[in-house]
């Protein structure tokens, strides 16, 4: 008899939440017609498929090759009671230290964007107070003895009225690389306050939100025509050389066409040492973003990297392996206006024509380390520049650039916030990505913006509750 196979090829199993009523999920991995998919099943509202990748081979490289030990935090803050995503804080089960760290100081914005995971803007008035502020710096440092990078963030955080106290507050710790996510409107428009921000360039870097050049296409994303502030900030950060990332909020059919352009125009500024790519969560004020048609995934990003500028090729965008499933990361050198992505001074095929050195990374254990090392987010960019050096030394015929430093290494690094939709509670245990707290919790980015966030804590008490009863109920014929 001959039997019917299924239209897919199974891959694994692993859980998520129902993006209906957020209960935790059985869920499995398929791949299909080259895709990778999600299939998920809740008994109260039914099946649901999701794409996660749609390069299944990339897919793979993620799960069984760019992979690494967990590292631990110093220590875990709060017990396993829940399950996970219901103990974020981070808990025992958490298999991921805090490679970026963010500290939001204020709800307050001079913007309200239609795609912000926060619902900040004009009307929320509220800063936290300094020492709440002083107690998430301490709470981080806590966890990660000297923390590798650590953003200031809101809202607008440049509003917040103690701003620059707080960072003399962040410097007086031991965190290597400090960074403010911005929008450039006060760097644009306030001269004393940009030039009062320089004196903190050591160490330090401007998250700016930088999405578009298409005014429409900032309508859209951010509710207002920022083309203007973009070209001012980007003008007084170089004047004032203050190392900063241009950070892309990505919307399917939107700005994804611009993806090349952005980092063409950000290997142009001197000021620039990198661009981020960061597709659309579906959180916060979100409203209109359907999740299943414009859902971006890590593979189709790389590709468009790859297809929309000669800077990048598609193997130059590798899986970062802190948590391959939610970050690509690529390096370059900038060299006198030609570009040098490093991953490929790494590939297997080069480093066998070298004479004197025939080993390949996948099977030498000091050179898979250092590509583990400078690729992840683990590393502070000034540390990521000396493991360069270190790199660039092992490889066959390749000289290290006398007086290379951070101001020569751009990077393109992809980050893929998982929503409901989406979430991979196999993936969530390795966030490396955490939202500091004052009582002292981190929080991985994706369960806070769906359970921990202001509003929400009836949401997260309800379900624990619904846990809590259903063990009791299991437990009672033992009893």
């Amino acid at each position: 008899m001959t039997r019917k196979n299924r239209p897919y090829l199974f891959y694994d199993t692993t859980s998520s939440v129902c993006s209906t009523c957020l209960r935790v999920v059985e869920a499995k991995i398929v791949v299909k017609d080259h895709n990778v998919f999600m299939d998920k099943w809740c008994p109260a509202h039914g099946t649901q498929r999701v794409l996660m990748s749609d390069d299944a081979e990339y897919y793979r490289l993620c799960r069984e090759v760019y992979i690494k030990p967990p590292e631990m935090p110093e220590r875990f803050n709060t017990k396993m009671e829940f399950g996970c995503p219901y103990d974020c804080g981070l808990c025992p089960d958490h298999m991921q230290h805090s490679c970026l760290t963010l500290v939001e100081i204020t709800d307050n914005c001079n913007l309200r964007c239609p795609v912000c995971f926060a619902g900040s803007g004009p009307e929320r008035l509220t800063h936290k107070p300094l020492a709440s502020v002083l107690a998430m710096l301490d709470a981080v440092v806590a966890n990660e003895g000297a923390p590798d990078v650590v953003q200031i963030s809101g809202g607008e955080p440049t509003l917040h009225p103690d701003f620059f106290a707080i960072l003399d507050a962040a410097r007086a710790r031991p965190i290597r690389h400090l960074m403010v996510n911005t929008n450039g409107i006060r760097i644009a428009q306030d001269r004393e306050f940009a030039a009062r921000l320089a004196e903190y360039r050591q160490g330090f870097e401007v998250y700016l939100q930088f999405d578009s050049f298409e005014p429409s296409a900032l309508k859209t994303l951010r509710g207002a025509d920022l083309t203007r502030i973009h070209a001012q900030a980007i003008e007084r950060l170089n004047e004032l050389d203050i190392s900063t990332t241009l950070v892309v909020t990505l919307k399917k059919d939107l700005n994804d066409g611009e993806i090349g352009k952005i980092i063409d125009y950000g290997l142009s500024q001197p000021c620039v040492r990198g661009v981020t790519l960061q597709p659309i969560q579906d959180a916060g004020r979100v409203e209109a973003y359907d999740a299943k048609v414009n859902r971006l995934t890590v593979s189709e990003i790389r590709r468009r990297i790859a297809e929309q500028t000669q800077a990048f090729t598609l193997s130059d965008i590798i899986p970062v392996p802190c948590n391959p499933d939610t970050l690509a990361m690529g390096y370059a050198l900038k060299l006198g206006g030609s570009t040098l992505p490093l991953t490929r001074l790494v590939d297997p095929q080069i480093l066998l024509k070298g004479e004197s050195n025939t080993i390949t990374f996948e099977h030498d254990p000091a050179i898979k380390k250092q590509i583990f090392e400078l690729f992840s987010t683990n590393q502070s960019p000034d540390g990521q520049a000396a493991k360069l050096s270190e790199l660039l030394c092992c490889v066959p015929k390749v000289e290290t650039p006398p007086g290379v430093g951070y101001r020569d290494v751009f990077r393109v690094l992809i980050v893929q916030f998982m929503d409901a939709l989406s979430l991979d509670i196999r993936a969530l245990k390795k966030s490396c990505i955490h939202i500091a707290q004052p009582d002292g919790r981190l929080i991985p980015f994706e369960s806070f913006n769906l359970f921990y966030r202001d509003g929400l804590s009836g949401t997260l008490e309800a379900l624990r509750a619904e846990v809590a009863a259903s063990t009791e109920r299991r437990r009672a014929p033992f009893d």
